[in-house]
C-alpha cells in the first residue's frame, strides 16, 4: 500500500489517495452531519470520475435511502415473533439521535452518502456498499455482553433520546468526527473496552476488505472520518469477512440459566410445600405472581400499553419467566399489535416521530416495540426480586 501525491488535485486533509496492488483508492473521511463533507463528496466524484464510489452503507442502509417508504413494508408481527424488537428498537434510537444532531446543524442525517450514490451514479460509477450489516453489528454487540451490560446499553440508548440543544460546539465536533454509534454508546464502552473492537475495530477491517476488493481500478471510498486510521492500517492485510459476519453462539452459562432458572424456581415451590407446607408454599407462590406480574405490567404501563396489554402481561409474566421458549414481551407486544394495530399513517411518519421523545411512545409502532422490551425487562427484575422473597419463606 503506497500513498500517492497528486499535485495536480488537492482537495485538503480529508482526502487520501492510495495505491493498493493494481488499484487506486481515492479515501475520502467525511462528518455524518457536516454540510462541508457533502460538497467535497461530490466535488471528489466529478473530478475523479470513478469506476466505483465505495460507501460506508450496509444493504439496510441503502434501502432506507433508496426506498423511503420501505417502512410500509415492515411486518410489526414477523419482527416480535423473530426476536428483533429490541434490534429493530435499537436501530431507530440511532436514527433518532442521527436526525436531531442534523437537525441542529440544518443538514440531513448521512447527506454525504446520500451525495456519494447520486453523484456515482451520475458520473457513471458502480456503487457498493462497504459496510457490515447494522443487524449483524448489533447482534456480536448483544451476544457478548451481560445482562448487566445490555441494561446500561438500553439506558444509554433511551437516554440519547434527550434533547440536544445543550450539545456544545465542542461535543458536536467531536460527533463529526465519530462513528455516530460508537458515540452514543461511549459511556457504556469506557466499562466495556470489547465494544470498541466490534464497534469500530472489526468494521475498519471490514470496510478496508471491502473497499480494496470493490470492482473497478479507481475507486472512490466515502467513509466516517472516524474510520479513516483504522482503514488505512488494514488495507494492506487480508481479512476474513465471514468471520466479522458470523453471529457468535449465545455464552453456554447463559443457554443453561434459560433452563436452570425455571427449575430452580420449581425445586423451590417444591420445597416450599414439602418442609414448609401449604402456607410456605402459598407465600411463594404470591411473591413469585405478585414480583413478575406487577413489575411486567409496570413495564408495559411505562410503554402507554393498552389496558389490556398491561393485563395480559401481568397473566403472562409468572408463566413465561418459567418457559425458556417463551418471554412476556412478546405476549404483550402481539396482543399491542393486535389491539393497535399500526395504521399507514403510524409507518408515513414514522421517520418524523423518531426524531422525539413523544413522537416515539405516540406512533403504533414504536410503541409495540417499547412494549415488548420493557415488559420483558420488567419480568427480568421481576425474576430476580422474587428469588430472594421466595428463598425467605423458608427461612
Amino acid at each position: 500500500m503506497d500513498a500517492i501525491d497528486n499535485p495536480d488535485v488537492d482537495y485538503g486533509g480529508n482526502v487520501d489517495r492510495i495505491q493498493v496492488g493494481h488499484k487506486e483508492i481515492i479515501l475520502v473521511g467525511t462528518a455524518h452531519v457536516s454540510r462541508e463533507s457533502t460538497d467535497l463528496v461530490k466535488r471528489v466524484i466529478e473530478a475523479e470520475t470513478p469506476d466505483t464510489v465505495s460507501v460506508e452503507l450496509c444493504p439496510s442502509r441503502f434501502q432506507s435511502i433508496k426506498q423511503k417508504d420501505q417502512w410500509m413494508e415492515m411486518d410489526i408481527m414477523k419482527v416480535i415473533k423473530e426476536k428483533k424488537a429490541f434490534l429493530l428498537l435499537s436501530n431507530l434510537l440511532l436514527a433518532s439521535f442521527q436526525k436531531r444532531i442534523a437537525k441542529k446543524l440544518d443538514v440531513k442525517p448521512g447527506q454525504e452518502m446520500i451525495t456519494a450514490v447520486d453523484t456515482g451514479e451520475a458520473v457513471g460509477a458502480e456503487i457498493h456498499l462497504a459496510d457490515r450489516e447494522i443487524r449483524v453489528t448489533l447482534s456480536r454487540t448483544w451476544r457478548i455482553m451481560g445482562f448487566w451490560d445490555k441494561l446500561k446499553i438500553l439506558f444509554q440508548l433511551l437516554m440519547s433520546l434527550g434533547s440536544v440543544e445543550d450539545i456544545s460546539e465542542e461535543e458536536i465536533e467531536r460527533l463529526k468526527q465519530e462513528d455516530i454509534l460508537a458515540a452514543i454508546l461511549s459511556d457504556v464502552g469506557k466499562s466495556l473496552p470489547v465494544l470498541k473492537t466490534i464497534l469500530i475495530d472489526e468494521r475498519d477491517q471490514y470496510l478496508a476488505q471491502k473497499i480494496k476488493t470493490a470492482p473497478g481500478n479507481k475507486i472512490v471510498a466515502v467513509v466516517g472520518a472516524g474510520h479513516v486510521p483504522g482503514i488505512k492500517t488494514h488495507l494492506n492485510e487480508e481479512i476474513d469477512l465471514s468471520a466479522l459476519e458470523e453471529i457468535p453462539p449465545g455464552k453456554k452459562w447463559s443457554g443453561m440459566l434459560k433452563w436452570v432458572l425455571p427449575m430452580l424456581v420449581l425445586a423451590l415451590f417444591a420445597a416450599g410445600f414439602v418442609w414448609g407446607g401449604a402456607e410456605a408454599g402459598k407465600g411463594m407462590a404470591y411473591y413469585w405472581l405478585l414480583a413478575n406480574g406487577v413489575l411486567a405490567g409496570l413495564g408495559a404501563l411505562i410503554a402507554l400499553a393498552h389496558p389490556l396489554t398491561i393485563v395480559s402481561s401481568i397473566l403472562a409474566a409468572p408463566l413465561t419467566s418459567l418457559n425458556p421458549m417463551i418471554a412476556a414481551g412478546w405476549v404483550s407486544g402481539l396482543t399491542e399489535a393486535f389491539l393497535r394495530k399500526p395504521r399507514v399513517k403510524d409507518f408515513e411518519t414514522l421517520t418524523e416521530d423518531i426524531v422525539s421523545v413523544r413522537g416515539f411512545w405516540r406512533n403504533k409502532v414504536t410503541r409495540i416495540l417499547l412494549v415488548v422490551v420493557f415488559t420483558n425487562l420488567g419480568s427480568m427484575v421481576g425474576t430476580m426480586v422474587a428469588i430472594p422473597l421466595m428463598l425467605k419463606v423458608l427461612n
